[in-house]
C-alpha cells in the first residue's frame, strides 16, 4: 500500500505547489503589470503591442514548470487550434512570420513533389520560375522568393488598399510563372476573386501572406483559406503573440509531408518529439543511395531547417488565440472610429480604401497625404505628440539598398508603389487604445494636418 500511497501524495504535493505558484504569478501581474491610466500627451501610443493579463503568464510557467522546452504538447494543442480556425488541412507552427513565408516557398520547390503531387495539375517550383508578387512588400515575403532560385515579377500597387493592383495581374503571367505570392496589406484583403480566377485559369499556385490579417475576411470567408498555403505572425505586433511565433495553415493536402520535413531539418521521419518508431519499420527503409534498413530518424528527403519554436511560445498562443476574436473586433472599432473622425480632412489626406466584400482585420491604420501635405512634418508632429508611425514596410522594395540588383521581372509601371513609398505612414488601432486614446489621436492629427 505504501508504494501506491507515496506516488499519490507526491502527486498531490506537485498540485498544491504548482496552484500555489500560479497565485503568486496572478499577484505579480497585478503588481507589476498593470497598466497605468491614459495621459494625453504623456502616454506612448504605440502602433502595436502586446495585450495579454495573467492567464498568458500563467500558462507560460506552467509550461515551463512542465520543463519540456523544444515544441512539444502544447504546441500540438495550438497546431489542432489553428487547423480548427482554418479549417485546413494542416497548421506547421514555426518561430517567425518570416520563417513561414519561408516554408511556404522552400516547400512547393522540393523536388519529391514530383511524386507527391502526381496529376493535381500544378508542377513543383524550379530555378527560374516566377511568381508575381506587389512591389509594396514586406522584405521576407519577397527574400524567400530570391534565396530559392525564382524570379519575382513586381506588380504595382493601389493607394488607398495598399495591395497587389488586382487588374494588372493577369497581363503579368508569362510562360514561367507558376504562382501569385501576396500580402494582404496591414489586414485588408486582397481582391481574392480575381487572384484565385486568374490562378485558376492558369494553373497557378496561389501564397497569401495573413501575418497582418489574422481573421479577416473576403466575401465572407476567411482569409488564409483561398490559396494554397498561408502564413502567419505571432510577433508582439500582431493580432496574437507568442513572442516570437508564426505558422502555416496548409490547404493543399499534398503539400502536408513536406512542410512539415522542411521545417524539421528536412527529415523524413515524422515521429513526434519523443517517440522513435510512429512508422513501424523504424530499421526497414531504403531511400536514397543509404543502406538498406539506415535508421529512420536520420534520414532526410528535403533541404531543410530547424524552423520551430519552443513549448513555452505555443502556452502563451493558446491563451491568445482565447481572446482573438475580442481583439479583432477591438482594431476594427478603432479603425473605424478613426476612419470617420479623420472625415473632415479627407481633402488632404487618403482615407483608406475597403471593398465592399471584405471585412479588414486591421493591422494599422494607413494615411496618404495628398499633393501639398509634408509627410514628414506631419509625422514628426504625430510622433512629436506620443502618436507612434511606420511607414508600409519597404515602400517600392526595389528601391531598397538590399533589393536593388536582384533577379526580377518588373510588370508595368511601379508609380503607385512609388507614391506610397514618399506619402504614405500608418497610425495603431491595437487592442491596447481605448476611445479616449483613439479620439485624441484624432484631434492631434487633425489639427496637425490643418497647421500644415
Amino acid at each position: 500500500m505504501s508504494t501506491i500511497a507515496e506516488p499519490r501524495a507526491a502527486q498531490t504535493e506537485i498540485t498544491e505547489l504548482r496552484e500555489a505558484i500560479f497565485t503568486l504569478v496572478r499577484r505579480y501581474y497585478d503588481v507589476a503589470h498593470v497598466r497605468k491610466p491614459f495621459v494625453p500627451g504623456k502616454t506612448r501610443l504605440s502602433y502595436s503591442g502586446r495585450v495579454y493579463d495573467a492567464s498568458e503568464i500563467v500558462n507560460l510557467v506552467a509550461s515551463s514548470l512542465d520543463y519540456w522546452l523544444t515544441l512539444g504538447p502544447y504546441g500540438d494543442k495550438f497546431e489542432r487550434r489553428m487547423q480548427e480556425f482554418f479549417r485546413s488541412s494542416d497548421f506547421v507552427l514555426v518561430n517567425s512570420g518570416s520563417s513561414a513565408n519561408l516554408l511556404m516557398v522552400a516547400t512547393l520547390c522540393a523536388p519529391e513533389l514530383d511524386q507527391l503531387l502526381g496529376d493535381s495539375g500544378k508542377p513543383r517550383l524550379k530555378p527560374g520560375d516566377e511568381l508575381i508578387t506587389p512591389a509594396v512588400t514586406f522584405p521576407t515575403t519577397l527574400t524567400p522568393i530570391v534565396q530559392n532560385q525564382l524570379v519575382p515579377v513586381f506588380v504595382d500597387c493601389e493607394i488607398g488598399s495598399y495591395n497587389i493592383n488586382p487588374a494588372l495581374i493577369e497581363a503579368a503571367v508569362g510562360p514561367r510563372t507558376r504562382g501569385v505570392f501576396v500580402p494582404h496589406t496591414l489586414g485588408n484583403p486582397c481582391d481574392l476573386d480575381v487572384i484565385m480566377d486568374v490562378a485558376r485559369r492558369h494553373h497557378l499556385w496561389v501564397l497569401e501572406d495573413c501575418c497582418d490579417g489574422l481573421g479577416a475576411t473576403f466575401d465572407g470567408k476567411l482569409v488564409g483559406t483561398f490559396g494554397d498555403m498561408a502564413s502567419l505572425s505571432f510577433y508582439p505586433a500582431h493580432h496574437i503573440t507568442m513572442g516570437e511565433g508564426g505558422g502555416v495553415a496548409i490547404n493543399h493536402s499534398r503539400l502536408k509531408k513536406t512542410s512539415r520535413s522542411i521545417r524539421d531539418w528536412g527529415r523524413d521521419c515524422w515521429c513526434d518529439p519523443g517517440k522513435n518508431n510512429t512508422c513501424g519499420k523504424r530499421f526497414e527503409w531504403k531511400l536514397g543511395d543509404l543502406p538498406e534498413g539506415y535508421d529512420h530518424k536520420y534520414i532526410y528527403s528535403n533541404l531543410g531547417y530547424n524552423l520551430k519554436p519552443t513549448d513555452m511560445q505555443a502556452a502563451i498562443g493558446l491563451v491568445q488565440m482565447d481572446k482573438a476574436a475580442e481583439f479583432i473586433e477591438c482594431r476594427r472599432q478603432n479603425f473605424w472610429r478613426l476612419y470617420e473622425g479623420l472625415k473632415p480632412i479627407a481633402d488632404r489626406i487618403v482615407l483608406p480604401a475597403v471593398d465592399a466584400r471584405a471585412n479588414p482585420s486591421p493591422f494599422g491604420f494607413p494615411i496618404t497625404v495628398r499633393e501639398g501635405i509634408d509627410r514628414g512634418k506631419l509625422v514628426r508632429a504625430l510622433e512629436g505628440a506620443n502618436i507612434e508611425t511606420r511607414l508600409v514596410f519597404g515602400g517600392n522594395i526595389l528601391r531598397q539598398p538590399g533589393f536593388k540588383d536582384i533577379p526580377k521581372r518588373i510588370h508595368g509601371s511601379l508609380q503607385q508603389s512609388d507614391e506610397i513609398m514618399r506619402r504614405t505612414f500608418f497610425v495603431g488601432v491595437y487592442p491596447g487604445l481605448d476611445c479616449e486614446a483613439i479620439d485624441y489621436m484624432i484631434d492631434v492629427m487633425v489639427r496637425s494636418v490643418q497647421a500644415l
